[in-house]
């Protein structure tokens, strides 16, 4: 597990709503338009403000660094998962899924490089669905080579649960505020 540094940054960030005219619960006749969106490096729900005149579609990525930004005026910050659209809530599974397979070999490093958390506590324990017996069967498949996909590790580990989802799952669970321990979420 890797310890949060004090200024976490996002780079890109994936779309999960647009709402042009501002939320329909705000007072005022100035609605500022709002994008609600999942940072594609540390999985962080965001709530960003475009740029005049600029069109959103959900799965959209959006450069959101420090550099020259198209699409985004500024980040307006964090938001909870419970703060997210419907809209944005509906889509949010299906954009980790996509994050987690074209991010592939930094969650099969997270297999091949788990530790003990504590004396009775391993960290593959911590995905949804993985026990001692599988964190066991895991840990001596490894030892001859690092796993190099999701793949390869269902083909090596007879029986685990598909380990896809069950990074999917601990994202939305981190996500939602359900874990004492952060693998993922940042």
């Amino acid at each position: 597990m890797i310890p949060p540094s004090p200024q976490i940054r996002e780079e890109q960030a994936i779309v999960l709503d647009y709402l042009e005219h501002g939320y329909p619960f705000e007072q005022g006749t100035m609605k500022t338009p709002i994008v609600q969106a999942l940072g594609f490096q540390h999985l962080s729900l965001l709530e960003l403000i475009p740029k005049k005149g600029i069109q959103l579609q959900p799965g959209q990525e959006v450069y959101i660094g420090d550099g020259k930004r198209e699409e985004i005026h500024h980040i307006k910050g964090r938001i909870p998962i419970d703060k997210l659209t419907a809209t944005a809530h509906n889509g949010l599974t299906h954009t980790i899924e996509e994050v987690v397979k074209r991010e592939e070999k930094k969650f099969i490093d997270f297999f091949n490089k788990a530790q003990p958390l504590t004396m009775r506590m391993h960290q593959l324990e911590l995905l949804p669905g993985v026990g001692k017996k599988h964190m066991w069967e895991v840990l001596e498949a490894r030892k001859g080579k690092p796993f190099e996909s999701f793949d390869d590790l269902k083909a090596r580990v007879k029986l685990l649960p598909d380990p896809r989802m069950a990074v999917v799952k601990r994202i939305i669970s981190e996500l939602e505020g359900k874990e004492k321990y952060r693998i993922f979420v940042f």
